[in-house]
C-alpha cells in the first residue's frame, strides 16, 4: 500500500501542490531528498523527458523502464551523456544530486496540478496599463538591433544593444526563458519561462520594463502574436507543457481570454496525458497560428478571428513534434518530429500537410535556415541531436519540383547534439553548433559553411576559446547562432556553469574573425538570444 506525502519544497519549485508516492518495490527516498530531486528534475529533465516521464526528445523514464537500467547505470548516463544529444550533468549537478536524481527516476512520477481559468485570473498582473505607457519611443536605442538574451539560472532577460555591445536592461522573468517574441509592430517582447510565467515587456520606456505578467501553467516552453493585417499586437497565445493546452489572451495587457486543451489521442490512435505544446507560429497572410503538439503528433491550425466559436484544424503528422520554421515564401512551415525522424511540412494556404520528410536522428532546427543551393534551389536546413550531419531539405514545389520535400543533400557537422543552424539573407554562410556533444571541444565549438560553394570543406571555430573565460570544469557550451539586423555580425552564447564567468561571442559575418566579446558578472548562463528584427520578420 502506497503512502502520501505532501512536499511544500516540491511545491515551491513548481508553483504547485504535489503528491508523493512511494510504491514497496521502488528505491526508498526521505521526502526532502524526493523534493530536491523534483525540483531539479523540473529545471533540468522535464522538457525532453516529460512531466510524466513518458519521454518525446528524451527517453521514457517511468519506472518500468528506468528500473531495468539500475542505479550505476542510471548515474553514470546522468554523468556522462548520451551519442543520442543528452548533454553530460557531470560539470552541472554534484555526485550526490545525481546519485538522488538516479533514485528518483526510478520512483513513480508525481502529477501536478491542473492550472485553470481561476488561477491564471489570479496570477495576472497589469502592472502598467496600455494607456499609462509611452506614446514614442523614450530611449534613442536602435529597437530594431537589440537582442533578448535569456540569463537561464537568474530568471532574467537581458536586452542587449546590439549597436554598441552593451547591457541596455535586465528584467526579472520566469525560471530559463526559453524564447522570446516580438510583437508584429516591434514594440512588445513577449518571453516565457519553463516555469510558465509569461512577461510582456515594452521597449519604448527609457529602460525596458514588464507592463505585464501571466502564469500560463506549470511548465511552459512557446508564445506567438497576431500578425495578420487588422490583429496586429491583438491577441497573444502561449503553450503549456504542464497543464497540456493553450491560452489566447489581450496582446497588449495578458489578460487570459480562452483556454484550449491538447489532450487526445495520437497519431496511432492512443490517448496521451501529456500532449505538450512544443511551438507556435503565426501565419501572415491569414489570422490563425500553427500549434504543434508535440505527444501526439498533431498540427492544429488555429483561426483566431472570433475566439467565441474558434476553429481550428487539426492536421496529422508525426510524433514527437518540436521546433520549426518557415521556409523562404513563408507559405510552408516545416516543423521536425524527432522521434520519428521526420520533418512535417504543413502549406498553410491549404490548411493541409504537404509531406513528411525523412531525415536522419532527432531532427533540431530551431527556426532552421533558408537558402539558394547552387544545384537544388531553395533549401530550408536542419540540424540533428542526433546524427553529426545538416539535412538540406527541397522547399519549391513549383520551379524545382522533383527536389520538394526531400533531403537533396547533407552536411557533414562537427557533431551531433546541435541544437541551431542558422544563415540570413544577406550572409552567404551557414553556421551549426553543437553544445549537447559530450565531447568538450566539440560542444564549445561551431561549424561554417560556404553556401556558394558546398563542396569547399567547412571551417571548424572554437567559438569558447575566444570568449577567454577562466578555465574550469564546466563545458563551455557554445549555444545558438543568431545574426544582428544588419545579417553581417553573428553572436553565440558561451553557456559556462551557472556560478562560472559566460559570454557573448560575436563574430564578423564576411571574416569569421573575432569582433567583439562581451563580458559581464550578470550575464549568468546566456542561452537563447533573439534579434529583434529578424525575430519579428521571421528572417532566417
Amino acid at each position: 500500500m502506497m503512502k502520501k506525502v505532501t512536499v511544500s519544497a516540491l511545491a515551491l519549485a513548481v508553483a504547485g501542490v504535489f503528491n508523493v508516492a512511494y510504491a514497496a518495490d521502488e528505491p526508498s527516498m526521505s521526502p526532502e531528498a524526493k523534493a530536491a530531486s523534483a525540483k531539479l528534475y523540473f529545471e533540468r529533465c522535464a522538457g525532453c523527458h516529460g512531466i510524466l516521464r513518458k519521454g518525446a526528445t528524451g527517453k521514457n523514464l517511468e519506472p518500468a523502464n528506468s528500473i531495468k537500467l539500475g542505479q550505476n547505470r542510471l548515474e553514470k548516463i546522468i554523468s556522462y551523456g548520451t551519442e543520442g544529444g543528452m548533454v553530460n550533468f557531470d560539470d552541472i549537478l554534484t555526485k550526490e544530486e545525481i546519485s538522488s536524481m538516479a533514485t528518483y527516476i526510478q520512483q513513480t512520477p508525481d502529477t501536478p496540478p491542473e492550472w485553470g481559468m481561476k488561477d491564471m485570473m489570479k496570477s495576472w498582473k497589469l502592472v502598467i496599463k496600455p494607456e499609462d505607457r509611452p506614446k514614442k519611443p523614450m530611449s534613442k536605442i536602435n529597437l530594431k538591433n537589440v537582442f533578448s538574451v535569456t540569463l537561464r539560472d537568474t530568471g532574467e532577460v537581458a536586452l542587449i544593444d546590439g549597436d554598441t555591445k552593451k547591457i541596455w536592461g535586465i528584467v526579472k522573468t520566469g525560471y530559463a526563458v526559453h524564447i522570446s517574441r516580438v510583437s508584429k509592430s516591434g514594440r512588445y517582447v513577449y518571453v516565457i519561462g519553463r516555469d510558465g510565467k509569461l512577461d510582456l515587456i515594452d521597449m519604448w520606456f527609457e529602460k525596458p520594463t514588464v507592463v505585464a505578467t501571466l502564469k500560463v501553467g506549470i511548465e511552459a516552453r512557446s508564445v506567438e502574436t497576431s500578425k495578420f493585417k487588422g490583429y496586429e499586437d491583438k491577441y497573444a497565445i502561449a503553450g503549456s507543457y504542464w497543464p497540456p493546452q493553450y491560452v489566447i489572451t489581450e496582446g497588449d495587457t495578458l489578460k487570459p481570454l480562452k483556454i484550449m486543451s491538447t489532450r487526445g489521442q495520437d497519431v496511432d490512435g492512443e490517448y496521451h496525458p501529456e500532449p505538450r505544446v512544443a511551438s507556435i507560429v503565426a501565419t501572415e497572410d491569414k489570422p490563425e497560428w500553427v500549434v504543434n503538439i508535440k505527444e501526439t503528433g498533431m498540427i492544429r491550425l488555429v483561426d483566431y478571428s472570433d475566439l467565441k466559436n474558434l476553429k481550428e484544424t487539426t492536421i496529422e503528422s508525426a510524433k514527437f513534434l518540436h521546433d520549426g520554421g518557415w521556409d523562404s515564401t513563408k507559405r510552408y512551415f516545416l516543423v521536425a518530429a524527432n522521434a520519428s525522424n521526420k520533418v512535417a511540412v504543413v502549406y498553410t494556404k491549404t490548411g493541409k500537410l504537404a509531406a513528411l520528410v525523412d531525415t536522419k536522428a532527432k531532427p533540431h532546427p530551431g527556426r532552421g535556415a533558408n537558402f539558394v543551393h547552387p544545384k537544388f534551389g531553395p533549401v530550408w536546413a536542419t540540424s540533428h541531436l542526433g546524427a553529426d550531419v545538416i539535412s538540406l531539405i527541397g522547399t519549391d514545389p513549383a520551379k524545382h519540383k522533383q527536389y520538394a520535400w526531400k533531403v537533396v543533400q547533407e552536411l557533414k557537422n562537427h557533431g551531433g547534439g546541435s541544437l541551431f543552424v542558422k544563415t540570413h539573407p544577406k550572409s552567404n554562410h551557414l553556421y551549426a553548433d553543437a553544445p549537447l556533444n559530450p565531447e568538450k571541444d566539440v560542444a564549445e565549438s561551431v561549424t561554417v559553411y560556404d553556401i556558394k560553394n558546398l563542396d569547399k570543406p567547412p571551417v571548424i571555430i572554437n567559438v569558447a576559446k575566444m570568449a577567454d573565460l577562466p578555465e574550469s570544469k564546466a563545458v563551455k557550451r557554445a549555444v545558438q547562432d543568431e545574426y544582428n539586423a544588419a545579417g553581417d555580425e553573428v553572436w553565440y552564447s558561451i553557456w559556462a556553469g551557472k556560478t562560472e564567468p559566460s559570454a557573448i561571442v560575436i563574430l564578423d559575418d564576411k571574416t569569421l574573425k573575432l569582433k567583439a566579446v562581451i563580458k559581464d558578472p550578470k550575464l549568468i548562463t546566456p542561452t537563447g538570444k533573439f534579434n529583434i528584427l529578424n525575430t519579428q520578420h521571421d528572417i532566417y
